[in-house]
């Protein structure tokens, strides 16, 4: 007949002394209360593991922050374990776990790791440095430091209310994406169950669609004109005329290299690691783009870059470069550099080139993916004539033959 164990009351808990050596006392289902010579009271719960069936021992805390009720109700919670064959120790130890990382995942931790995934995504590093920016300058100041299982979407609202109200719209957009995807990190890593940033982005006002200043085909003369007797160097010039030429961005022609370059060919090849659709695009280079070449070569001296910076002749110009030039001609408001690449599609457009061509000659990217295939596999001979047909464009509108040939000393 097994032994019957009488429960403990809890005077005989309160009251429990020992001075010579630990006392145990039994309340039963494993339950027993260790007391020791200098007071100390201890919970704790003896059990035989699942599948094994060796003794194991847990503790549940000490005497009185756990009070007797507290104890049996957790020694209940650890039979009910072990009738699912869980070892309570083990689960305990996993709870442990779980917690200190819920506790040490802040939110500009996992936004650390999240910004891994994005720089071996092979993003251009000023896009990287504008990721990591906005949320050291926006978000990490208010919420950077909570556990990401705490915060809530009020926090992250409240986070952005400060650049909200600024009128900062287009950076609040961009941070509520951001914010988003570090979020759908922690919960893809398993620190949330639920993205509570999923939603943010719907409390604030959207910006209104700013299109970049460009000028209409008809101003090309003059901006040619004055490309060709403004006071900025020789390099901003030929910068500004190789974007025009290729129909490139900004930072795409201001990081143009020199081993990208195939004379033989007369094509640019961009890598895929610079472009913003992270797909190779070519380039057909005309006969007056072959020039801006030619007047950079003893320019550049055979650094990497074809166009260098003033500061470190090593790296490359900066991308703002052309846009300051343009202000200081005095188009500011008017013109900025990447809406150079409006004018080329305007002309193109309406002297009847087919839009897929010119679509494609812009590196912009079409959804369809069998078309996308079509467009890179078959345009490249057409860019190639649209390409020499947009180069004697531009130089007919400039002064004297080429803004170029206008300034050669």
């Amino acid at each position: 007949m097994a032994r019957q164990t009488k429960p403990l009351s809890n005077t005989e808990v309160k009251n429990a002394k020992t001075t010579d050596r630990t006392l145990i006392l039994y309340d039963g289902d494993g339950l027993e209360l260790q007391v020791t010579p200098k007071g100390s009271k201890l919970w704790r719960f003896r059990y035989y593991k699942p599948f094994t069936r060796k003794r194991a021992m847990i503790s549940l805390g000490s005497y009185p922050s756990v009070s007797l009720s507290e104890a049996r109700r957790l020694r209940e919670d650890a039979r009910i374990l072990l009738g699912k064959d869980i070892d309570p120790l083990e689960y305990k130890k996993t709870e442990y776990l779980l917690q200190k990382s819920a506790t040490e995942s802040t939110f500009e931790k996992v936004a650390s790791e999240w910004f891994k995934t994005k720089e071996s995504a092979g993003l251009a590093t000023h896009t990287l440095n504008d990721i990591w920016r906005s949320l050291s300058n926006y978000v990490f100041p208010h919420i950077g430091s909570l556990p990401v299982a705490n915060i809530t979407a009020q926090q992250f609202i409240g986070a952005l209310q400060p650049t909200h109200a600024a009128g900062r719209l287009e950076t609040v957009k961009r941070l509520s994406q951001r914010i988003n995807e570090v979020m759908d990190y922690a919960l893809n890593s398993g620190l949330i169950s639920v993205n509570p940033a999923a939603r943010i982005g719907r409390t604030f006002h959207k910006p209104k669609v700013k299109h970049r200043p460009a000028l209409s085909p008809e101003q090309l003369p003059l901006l040619m004109k004055t490309l060709a007797f403004a006071s900025i160097r020789r390099q901003t010039r030929c910068l500004i005329e190789w974007q025009l030429l290729t129909m490139t961005r900004p930072a795409e022609a201001a990081m143009t290299r020199w081993d990208e370059i195939d004379f033989d060919t007369k094509e640019w090849r961009i890598p895929a690691g610079r472009m913003k659709m992270k797909r190779e695009h070519i380039v057909p280079l005309s006969e007056e783009a072959l020039a801006i070449l030619e007047v950079m070569r003893p320019i550049s001296k055979h650094r990497d870059y074809v166009f260098p910076g003033y500061r470190n002749p090593l790296e490359a110009m900066n991308s703002q470069t052309a846009n300051m030039a343009l202000k200081r001609m005095g188009f500011k408001g008017l013109l900025v550099a990447h809406g150079m690449r409006a004018i080329a599609s305007t002309v193109l457009n309406e002297k009847g080139f087919p839009p897929d061509v010119i679509e494609a000659a812009l590196a912009h990217i079409d959804t369809n993916e069998v078309r996308r295939a079509y467009n890179r596999a078959q345009y490249l001979e057409q860019r190639r004539e649209m390409m020499g047909w947009w180069g004697k464009y531009v130089e007919s509108a400039s002064y004297s033959k080429t803004s170029v040939g206008a300034m050669a000393e």
